[in-house]
């Protein structure tokens, strides 16, 4: 319920702490899942201090308990373990300090883990976080590679030696982080981050040696799974050994069975491309050398024609043809005109015997009326009327007398 304060009527600090243990007093106990970072055990002491810590997040809590309840669990819990903790909040007024007080732990069991693990895996890969749609290409030759590591780890050193045993032009920005316990996630999931936000790096590896299940946990957890998926740059997963297979392999765009097989699948190397680049020489001059030749045996082959031998011969063969066409075309040309000319002296002879003209050379004449009418039948004039007669050589008037 709220408290009616103000600035003339505060509470004191004591009151305040009073109120807030009274809150928490009414909690009920809960099971609490989580890492132990700090465990303090003074010989002779009845309570065991430990530390529970979220892998997840940078969220602890401290955990009190008797000593008989830590002693159930003792050999085999210790710094670094996942356990599960009933216990009861508690408020240490004097302090003002939240604690739990435990009532019980469990130690969670690589069986258990396991099976949190393959029910996370079903709801990621349910979200299409692993579909292989969504992994993206390597670039062939990476100018700056992100490196995510333990300090001075043999993970480092392979990345490293390996890739510019490789390519000893490449470059590193290299980010050492813890690679187990308790800070290994949030300081993984920075690094990825820090490196993802570099726009001159061009793919970023996440390498750590072999391990137990405990200690490759923080490569399975959630957070680090969903901020690979959220990178632009591609992310390479060399997370132990062959049989070993967290959460990161399956959501990173490639995985590597090893570091230094993340060296070799990441950086190309010059050796063979050296090999690659002078055998494409090679070929291209076979090629070449190949089309050369063929063009030239074309060339000989053309040349070794006759037309290309004795060009004008071509010529000659049809000059010949040329003036055997020409006197052909005279002749077919000078038939043609005389059986014209022979037509055409006929006709013009037919045409002048059948013309008035030579009718009248044969002694007719042609008789008109004097509008120039032709007479063809006596009862035409009458007796008296004079006429025009017209002969071959000219013309002359007569009269008619019935």
């Amino acid at each position: 319920m709220g408290l009616n304060t103000s600035a003339d009527t505060p509470l004191p600090v004591g009151e305040v702490s009073r109120l807030i243990g009274g809150w928490i007093d009414r909690l009920g106990a809960v099971w609490v899942e989580g890492q132990i970072t700090q465990l303090s055990r003074r010989p002779g002491a009845g309570v065991v201090f430990l530390t529970l810590r979220d892998p997840s997040h940078d969220i602890s809590v401290s955990v009190t308990c008797y000593r008989q309840v830590f002693d159930a669990v003792a050999d085999v819990v210790s710094e670094g373990a996942r356990v599960v903790v009933h216990a009861k909040p508690e408020w240490y007024a004097p302090r003002g300090q939240l604690s739990l007080r435990a009532a019980e732990i469990r130690p969670v069991g690589v069986g258990e883990l396991l099976a949190r693990l393959e029910q996370l895996k079903k709801t990621l890969a349910g979200e299409g976080l692993f579909a292989a749609d969504r992994k993206r290409p390597l670039p062939f030759l990476p100018q700056l590679i992100g490196l995510v590591c333990g300090r001075a780890s043999a993970a480092e050193r392979d990345v490293l030696e390996n890739a510019r045993h490789r390519w000893p032009a490449v470059r590193f920005e290299v980010r050492n982080v813890a690679v187990q316990g308790v800070h290994a996630v949030p300081q993984v999931v920075q690094a990825v981050k820090e490196l993802d936000e570099l726009a001159e790096v061009d793919v970023i590896i996440v390498a750590r040696g072999g391990g137990s299940v405990e200690d490759l946990l923080p490569f399975s957890d959630e957070q680090l799974v969903r901020t690979v998926a959220a990178c632009r740059t591609p992310v390479v997963s060399a997370i132990g050994h062959e049989p070993d297979n967290p959460l990161l392999d399956h959501v990173a765009d490639l995985r590597a069975s090893t570091p230094t097989d993340a060296a070799k699948k990441v950086v190309p190397d010059v050796g063979e491309e050296l090999e690659r680049v002078a055998f494409l020489r090679e070929r291209a001059r076979r090629s070449v050398t190949a089309f050369l030749e063929r063009e030239e045996r074309g060339l000989k082959h053309a040349l070794a024609r006759p037309c290309m031998e004795q060009p004008h011969r071509m010529v000659e063969e049809r000059e010949e043809q040329v003036t055997a066409y020409v006197d052909r075309a005279r002749r077919t040309l000078g038939h043609l005109l005389d059986r014209a000319e022979s037509e055409l002296t006929h006709t013009h002879a037919r045409v002048v015997a059948l013309s008035p003209k030579a009718t009248l050379q044969r002694g007719y004449a042609v008789l008109q009326k004097q509008d120039g009418a032709v007479v063809r039948a006596a009862d035409e004039v009458t007796d008296g009327e004079a006429l025009r007669a017209r002969v071959a050589e000219g013309d002359f008037p007569v009269r008619v007398d019935i």
